[in-house]
Parts: C-alpha cells; structure tokens; sequence
C-alpha cells in the first residue's frame, strides 16, 4: 500500500486542494485531482529520501498556535515601524542565530516559520547546519531575540522532529 501512497496525507491533501480550487465535483474534476493525489507523490517520492518522523502532536498544535500569534503581532510591529519611521526608524539588523537543530525536516519547518512572520528573513545557513542567519526588521535585544526564537521555534521543533 505504501508503494502506491508514499505519503497518504499528501495525496489527500492534493486531491481536496484540486478540487477546492476549482470550485467543483464534477466527474471530470474528481478523476483529475485523483490522478493528481496518487500521482504526484509518486514522481516526488524520489525527490524526498528521508521520511519525517513527527513526534508530540500537541507540541505541533501549540507551535501553529504560537507561530500565528507571532504573525498578527509581528504584522503589527512592523506596521508601527513602517508608519512611525518618521519619528524613529527601525533598527535592521543581521543576526546569528547558533541552532541545535539539525533534522532537515525541522530546519525546513523554521525557515518556513521565518518566511511567514513577517520582520524576519531567513538568509543563510552554515553549511554544518550549526548557524543560522537571519535579517531582522527591527531589532533591539539582540540577546533576547536570539533567546525568544530558540525557545519559541527551535526548541518545540525539536521536541517534533528529533
């Protein structure tokens, strides 16, 4: 069975998206997105070697609740940032950021969570994956901003993945 779905989850997750967005059920569409869940998955299947081994839901459940806190705030930082340069503008800094992180899958999970809240960019990983380097909108603890994203992201990411 795992040879026809390498990943269960994803076929499904394609064949519900194929149909969401095209707004139908028809006959027509239901072969296509079934085409495309079992399909897809096939061809990557090559592309990813190593298979995710996700450990602790609840901390996954806690880390999507905390990570979309961060976005409305971090919206809102930035917001009063860009409208209040005026009077003060923002202190963009890089930042190294040591990890103790180094599952690939929980890596790639902390540069999407980076790409999504909004003040921080993902730059550039050491090649031995011990150093991470992010640009930050405006920072003014850099201490403390290292110290919040290792307890914030990288230490649930590892309770998950490693």
């Amino acid at each position: 069975m795992s040879r026809l779905f390498p990943a269960p989850l994803l076929s499904v997750a394609l064949f519900v998206l194929w149909l969401l967005l095209n707004l139908s059920v028809s006959p027509g569409n239901l072969l296509l997105a079934a085409v495309l869940g079992i399909f897809a998955p096939l061809l990557m299947a090559p592309l990813r070697p190593q298979h995710a081994h996700v450990r602790r839901p609840l901390t996954v459940a806690k880390l999507i609740g905390r990570v979309g806190l961060d976005v409305i705030r971090s919206n809102l930082q930035v917001a009063r940032g860009v409208l209040g340069a005026g009077q003060r503008p923002p202190r963009s800094a890089f930042v190294h950021i040591p990890l103790d992180l180094h599952d690939a899958h929980g890596l790639a999970a902390l540069s999407m969570i980076t790409t999504v809240v909004p003040g921080t960019v993902w730059s550039e990983l050491a090649l031995d994956r011990s150093v991470l380097l992010l640009h930050v909108f405006d920072l003014e603890d850099e201490s403390a901003f290292i110290e919040h994203f290792k307890q914030t992201y990288e230490r649930p990411l590892m309770e998950i993945f490693e």
